[in-house]
């Protein structure tokens, strides 16, 4: 019986070699056969990609453009106290926080999260530029000693040994000012002190740097115009986008007349979250973040407006209350202008009309959370509409249409052919534009935004507002904007947000406010300078 079952086992064997065999043969004879088709396939595939490469060429020859990184002039500061910048910074906020990163300043703790979030690397890789912080206003305790601590921290991008200078806390601004230990400051607190701050720095001879809005209201555009005008300060307003590599790309896309005619500019605010709203006093289990009238200088941080009782809801989140600024135009839509004055120089508009309301975040709130304003320029035949919602998600981005062609800008770009474009008539017949696809995109570096950790960050990281790539390395591009503050305070020459920029925004946003607040159209009367 064993012989037997062998024998079969034996036979099975040999059948199922044999059967493989004729399926290795097939396999192999079927294989052979379609070398041939083999071969097309490979040569059409890579006839596709030379034909590919050969449109590319064309179509960035027809642009007169290259997907080249913009490249960066990197100025080395001597070291040493006496080419030193010390520097007092009012109000030290988040914002603050991240203005002090860009100087070379980070707190412990945010060493150790960038390190986590493998980021630790770029901020060594910053310039060092030979600042020091040596003053910190702030009326809130908590805040000040905070920034106390990242002013003495050690830790120092670009090489070389910190400055160790005394740092002070200032209980206000006006002792920061009269201080000989002070050569500049940077203004960070909430709008309703940017006006007043700036116009005093400047008349004490401190080169200023204030985050946006300048101002929150119209007779302080001017008041602030004409004191900086005046005086021999440096003057930069927190507008950071200009120095991103995509907006550089995008300004020789302008030069080079691309786009052709451009009459329709549209840009856009979407976000939809609590945080995103400016309600920002709870902390992530729902507790009130920390700050009373004992630890918070309540009167100063007031000022000269509303005197109202102590709330912690405003000190956080007072974005909600005109009292403090012109919430969605003065907070975001001047990102928008700014991105688009410095591109087309397009100043003043001629009349505002706007319109929105309270629809999403009813509770404690004066300011809108959705809003659309229309912005026009007759002379050169423009429109600018601004439409912002906090209610939705959705990226609507930042769009220039022009005759030929729309460029969508951002973090990245691309431009996409008008399918009835004149000058890309004959490319788009030929096959080698198609319009439905962009001809051309730009996006710095390969690794895209790192250590995004909320949807409003991804919010400004979308917006072009926080990192670019230069030279192959990622980069703050806040870092960058104070870096041309200094140079400039150093060497002389203008900032690209400067008072004039500062000021054609300060009035656009203004009549936008005035549009929203008075339900009517208003008008800008270039001779008599002022909004009518």
């Amino acid at each position: 019986m064993d012989d037997i079952k062998r024998k079969n086992h034996t036979s099975d064997t040999s059948k199922t070699l044999s059967d493989k065999n004729k399926i290795s043969r097939r396999t192999l004879l079927k294989g052979l056969g379609s070398l041939p088709i083999l071969g097309l396939f490979f040569h059409k595939v890579a006839e596709k990609q030379s034909l590919s490469k050969y449109k590319k060429q064309q179509i960035l020859s027809e642009l007169g453009i290259d997907k080249q990184e913009v490249k960066a002039i990197n100025k080395k500061y001597n070291s040493g106290k006496n080419n030193s910048i010390r520097i007092g910074i009012v109000g030290f906020g988040s914002r603050a926080e991240s203005l002090a990163k860009g100087l070379g300043f980070i707190h412990p703790e945010t060493a150790e999260y960038l390190q986590e979030q493998n980021t630790l690397q770029s901020w060594f890789e910053q310039e060092n530029l030979n600042v020091a912080i040596t003053g910190i206003c702030e009326v809130f305790d908590l805040r000040a000693e905070k920034g106390l601590v990242i002013a003495r921290d050690e830790l120092q991008p670009g090489g070389g040994s910190r400055i160790k200078l005394p740092v002070k806390r200032y209980r206000h601004y006006h002792d920061m000012l009269a201080s000989d230990d002070i050569d500049a400051v940077v203004i960070s607190t909430p709008d309703h002190h940017h006006a007043q701050m700036t116009i005093d720095a400047a008349r004490a001879g401190k080169h200023v740097y204030c985050e946006k809005s300048i101002t929150r209201t119209e007779e302080e555009v001017y008041q602030i115009y004409d004191t900086v005008k005046k005086s021999n300060i440096v003057f930069q307003l927190g507008h950071q986008i200009p120095q991103n590599s995509t907006f550089k790309k995008a300004k020789q896309i302008i030069e080079r007349n691309i786009l052709g005619k451009i009459s329709l500019i549209e840009t856009t605010t979407n976000r939809n979250t609590s945080h995103g709203a400016w309600i920002r006093h709870l902390d992530k289990d729902g507790n009130l973040k920390p700050g009373n009238e004992k630890s918070i200088d309540w009167k100063q941080w007031l000022g000269n407006s509303s005197q109202v009782p102590f709330s912690i809801d405003r000190y956080y989140n007072w974005t909600k209350w005109f009292d403090y600024g012109t919430g969605l135009l003065g907070q975001l839509f001047t990102h928008e202008f700014d991105a688009v004055n410095q591109l087309l120089r397009i100043g003043i508009p001629k009349s505002v009309v706007a319109t929105g309301g309270i629809y999403n975040y009813k509770i404690n709130r004066e300011t809108p959370d959705n809003l659309q304003a229309v912005f026009e320029y007759p002379d050169s035949d423009l429109t600018l509409i601004y439409s912002a919602t906090l209610g939705s998600s959705r990226n609507r981005g930042r769009v220039f249409m022009g005759r030929d062609a729309c460029m969508e800008l951002g973090g990245s770009l691309k431009i996409t052919a008008d399918k009835s474009s004149q000058r890309y008539q004959q490319k788009i017949v030929d096959g080698i534009i198609n319009p439905s696809y962009p001809m051309f995109s730009y996006r710095p570096g390969s690794k895209g935004i790192d250590a995004v950790t909320s949807a409003t960050t991804k919010y400004y990281a979308d917006r072009g507002l926080i990192d670019t790539y230069v030279n192959g390395k990622r980069i703050d591009i806040t870092h960058l904007h104070l870096k041309e503050w200094l140079d400039c305070i150093r060497n002389g020459g203008k900032t690209s947000a400067n008072i004039e920029r500062a000021f054609e925004e300060g009035i656009a946003t203004q009549m936008a406010h005035k549009a929203y607040i008075e339900k009517r159209y208003v008008e800008w009367d270039p001779v008599k300078r002022k909004i009518i």
